[in-house]
């Protein structure tokens, strides 16, 4: 071999893995959720009266849309399990079934709980900027905006936007797929504090903040 074709081989960039899983997730995510929004919104043209549903498909989109543009950060936290978390917490909602069910609390109510969960996220996404994405990562400690109150409270306007559908459209199904996205986004929170933790500015956000994204509870 020449010198030549030796120094076209050692100038080929080496592919970067994390980068195109990065691209690749997020592809999925924004087919994933497109797939959502097209069946939800066929369910809402049939029964225009059902806000919730309307609601459910403004907030999935919220959230795609941004997890889409947010920054990539230096490192992630790829390791299994942390992926198996993260990835049930933000696909989770996708499995609720769209059929009407049973209320057990008026339209409204679980129109305004979501309204104020969608809210909640925007205030905390407005507070962290671009530094969201769904995998684990040290973005940089926030301590301001939203993060004041709790340390995770994207993930507490989640837990209300869903509830808000699931209080609307009852069922034993979907109240299952409540209550395993939750303990996903639990095992995802915990995941995530254990990447944190080893940072020092983190620790001291951690004793200053007690609760982790519902006060008083967790």
């Amino acid at each position: 071999m020449s010198s030549l074709d030796q120094d076209s081989i050692a100038k080929t960039p080496a592919i970067d893995w994390h980068l195109a899983a990065d691209v690749l997730l997020r592809a999925v995510t924004a087919v994933a959720f497109s797939a959502f929004a097209i069946g939800a919104i066929s369910h809402w043209i049939a029964a225009p009266t059902r806000i919730t549903l309307l609601l459910l498909v403004v907030a999935n989109c919220f959230t795609t849309g941004l997890t889409l543009i947010a920054r990539t950060p230096v490192r992630r936290d790829w390791r299994p399990l942390a992926l198996l978390c993260s990835l049930g917490g933000t696909y989770g909602c996708l499995a609720y079934n769209l059929n009407t069910g049973v209320q057990v609390v008026p339209e409204t109510i679980g129109a305004l709980l979501q309204i104020g969960g969608i809210g909640w996220q925007l205030f905390a996404k407005v507070s962290l900027k671009r530094a969201f994405g769904i995998l684990p990562a040290n973005r940089g400690v926030v301590s301001h905006g939203a993060y004041r109150f709790v340390r995770h409270p994207m993930y507490l306007g989640y837990f209300v936007t869903d509830l808000g559908f699931l209080l609307t459209n009852f069922s034993p199904f979907n109240l299952t797929v409540h209550v395993v996205q939750l303990a996903f986004q639990i095992g995802r929170i915990l995941q995530e504090e254990k990447m944190l933790e080893t940072d020092a500015a983190y620790r001291c956000y951690r004793n200053a903040v007690r609760y982790r994204f519902i006060p008083l509870v967790f």
